[in-house]
């Protein structure tokens, strides 16, 4: 990510920080994430590119010099996906990519779709 004057406070603002070819990749995982979670809500958050569903955390994702990263928030929702995820450098709910090589749509779907179940059933009363 190129070093700015001023942090982001739009996720508009924090991708014109970004290279051209991270842009384009990140602006397809933006739409992909509304595309899923229609209520999304956009924020900056850790420094990074955010959305909330229901006042929860849903997703993250950002721009490195040498990669892009989506942040799912949560290491259970990864390991559901780890044979999808093979190839990608994953760590504790971070998965790493590169625009040569980026997620593919079907799985950002996937990932998202779980992270939605995750919230919901954090979210009902015990």
């Amino acid at each position: 990510m190129r070093p700015t004057k001023s942090k982001p406070k739009t996720i508009d603002e924090y991708l014109a920080t970004a290279s051209i070819k991270q842009r384009v990749i990140l602006e397809k995982l933006r739409k992909t994430i509304h595309a899923v979670a229609p209520n999304v809500e956009e924020y900056i958050g850790y420094g990074l590119a955010g959305f909330k569903l229901n006042g929860r955390p849903l997703v993250y994702f950002g721009a490195w010099e040498n990669h892009c990263a989506l942040y799912a928030a949560s290491p259970n929702t990864q390991k559901q996906f780890a044979k999808e995820l093979k190839g990608f450098e994953v760590s504790k709910g971070t998965i790493r990519f590169t625009t040569e090589k980026p997620l593919p749509t079907v799985l950002v779907r996937k990932l998202v779709k779980a992270r939605m179940a995750e919230n919901k059933a954090r979210s009902k009363p015990k």
